[in-house]
């Protein structure tokens, strides 16, 4: 009898630690959106509730890690279920740098909000309509275990990079062409950069879904293309 007892309770902390772990997901995904409402609003208080929120994710961060070292500790798994422990730690660690991100986009909204003129907020749209659904259909690929959608997911990051790419180029020639709106367009970058910082932790997730799955992560080089580096604005057209 207390060997099918251990194993029940086993299995009830397993459910646990992952429900907590889809919590974290569902929430940082819609934090990430939230955050993307307010900044094309220009809503500080909309981005405010972003800020107020973002412990929760902290919270439930913490408890992932106090399940994963319980169990590890107590429970001793073997294979897969090993496996299924070490992913929760890691995925849940990227959830949390999501959570942080769509705060910082947050809190620069609070930021422009208070500034002068009209920065170009509108071309964030599809760079941030890419990595929300990037977090959705991770969040999602974790909980099926679904390593193809997981793979789908890793291979939209270089879509992301161009998109961060052709936004650096953007703002860098909005600031030449109008110096007046040099730091709303500075603030802009930092938010750009973010939300191409959340691709990348949502590209993390799909790659120990695939470990949680495969029992190995992706063998092939992860592309990258963020040229951002090389950009060099065009000078604004002087001609008469």
């Amino acid at each position: 009898m207390t060997g099918g007892h251990t194993v029940v309770a086993f299995d009830a902390e397993m459910r646990r630690l992952h429900g907590t772990v889809e919590r974290m997901g569902r929430l940082a995904e819609e934090q990430l959106a939230t955050a993307l409402r307010a900044i094309a609003g220009v809503d500080a208080d909309l981005a405010a509730e972003v800020i107020r929120r973002d412990p929760e994710i902290d919270r439930m961060e913490a408890e992932v890690e106090s399940l994963a070292i319980r169990l590890l500790a107590l429970r001793q798994p073997m294979a897969r279920d090993l496996r299924e422990i070490v992913a929760a730690f890691k995925v849940a660690s990227n959830i949390e740098r999501i959570g942080d991100f769509a705060a910082s986009v947050a809190k620069r909204t609070v930021t422009l909000s208070g500034l002068p003129g009209a920065a170009p907020v509108q071309s964030l749209a599809p760079i941030g309509e890419m990595v929300v659904a990037m977090v959705r259909d991770v969040v999602t690929a974790y909980v099926d275990q679904d390593a193809t959608l997981a793979l789908d997911v890793r291979n939209r990051d270089t879509r992301v990079d161009h998109a961060y790419t052709a936004l650096f180029r953007e703002f860098l020639t909005y600031m030449m062409e109008s110096p007046q709106h040099i730091t709303g367009c500075t603030h802009l970058l930092f938010v750009a950069k973010s939300i191409e910082r959340i691709g990348d932790h949502a590209t993390n997730v799909a790659e120990n879904v695939c470990f949680l799955v495969q029992g190995h992560a992706p063998a092939d080089e992860r592309d990258k293309d963020d040229r951002s580096s090389f950009v060099m604005p065009e000078p604004p057209d002087t001609t008469p």
